[in-house]
């Protein structure tokens, strides 16, 4: 079966997020005031042939934690659409 997941990426709520903080900043000075707490993330999306949703699950996940995300400063979901 082949599979769709999309991946978000995020930072830590805990940490700073500095590029976030520009964006809200330019966007103020621009006139959207009402703007607050912009963060800025990944968005992923990767196709993956595996046996069931389950399987396909656990094989993200395990790409997510080894190589696409650094979990000391960033956090991550996805989403799995069978195609």
């Amino acid at each position: 079966m082949k599979f769709l997941a999309q991946i978000n990426i995020m930072p830590q709520k805990a940490l700073l997020d500095p590029q976030g903080k520009a964006v809200m900043s330019s966007a103020k000075k621009i006139g959207f005031d009402t703007v607050n707490n912009i963060r800025i993330g990944k968005h992923i999306e990767v196709e993956i042939e595996a046996k069931d949703k389950q399987n396909a699950a656990d094989l993200i996940d395990d790409l997510c934690k080894k190589i696409l995300t650094n979990p000391i400063v960033e956090s991550y979901n996805f989403n799995l659409f069978e195609i």
